[in-house]
């Protein structure tokens, strides 16, 4: 704790603390983003999606040596833990900025920032109040007005919500949010840790670019799949075992 405080005594302590933990936040939506295309592989022989498979895979992951969900909400709190930090850190950094300048600028000079840099907080302050919902909606299931929520059964659970216009286009929106604050975030991050030079910036930029483009249009093809396809499996096989597993599973609840 000790060592945490004279961390966070200096800006460049902050800054530092701000980039790791946006570094693991960025390679959790990669994973996420990744994992997530399970959805589009079909189903197994029994019929089960394996987008399913991959969320048991998750809960029983670090097995036998360790029980179910240990490892799993090990992740989470170390992902948690990692949000807190990074806000704090982000917060504080706004503070001690505006502190520097009690007097704003008589004329402000805004146009060598980009639209993702100018509204930061304002992204981040959404993408927060969004993973509080996404939790409540997709992991406790504590939002049925967004799609009745049954445990263990993902496929499902995303094809009861991303099937209504109206849970399916805010969730969009949200995504392309998060592309914005992405892309800032990742070139950020290359100047935190000191990456950026002339040389190579415009690389780097390049990569930022792909890097929040990628991952958000992954995130976004499962609603539109839903929403316009009605079935995002891409094999005609799977495709037909995943019917007659979801009309089952549909029909009984």
């Amino acid at each position: 704790m000790k060592r945490l405080k004279l961390l966070f005594a200096s800006s460049i302590g902050k800054k530092f603390v701000a980039a790791v933990t946006g570094l693991i936040m960025f390679g959790f939506l990669l994973g996420h983003a990744a994992g997530h295309m399970k959805i589009f592989t079909g189903a197994g022989a029994d019929g089960v999606p394996h987008i399913d498979h991959y969320g048991q895979f998750l809960k029983d992951f670090g097995a036998p040596a360790l029980p179910p969900m240990i490892a799993l909400w090990g992740a989470r709190l170390m992902l948690l833990g990692s949000v807190i930090l990074h806000v704090v850190a982000v917060l504080m950094l706004s503070d001690q900025n505006k502190k520097a300048r009690p007097v704003d600028y008589v004329k402000k000079k805004r146009a060598a920032a980009s639209p993702a840099a100018l509204y930061m907080m304002v992204t981040g302050t959404l993408i927060l109040a969004f993973i509080v919902l996404h939790i409540l909606h997709f992991t406790t299931g504590n939002l049925p007005m967004l799609g009745k929520h049954v445990h263990g059964e993902v496929y499902n659970n995303m094809a009861r919500s991303f099937s209504q216009w109206w849970v399916a286009i805010p969730y969009l929106i949200m995504m392309v949010i998060i592309g914005f604050h992405l892309y800032h975030g990742v070139w950020s991050l290359f100047q935190t840790l000191g990456l950026d030079n002339p040389d190579r910036n415009a690389l780097l930029r390049g990569f930022a670019i792909v890097f929040a483009i990628g991952v958000t249009a992954t995130f976004c093809l499962i609603p539109l799949s839903f929403m316009f396809g009605g079935e995002p499996a891409v094999d005609n096989e799977g495709m037909n075992r995943i019917y007659e597993y979801t009309h089952d599973k549909l029909s009984s609840h």
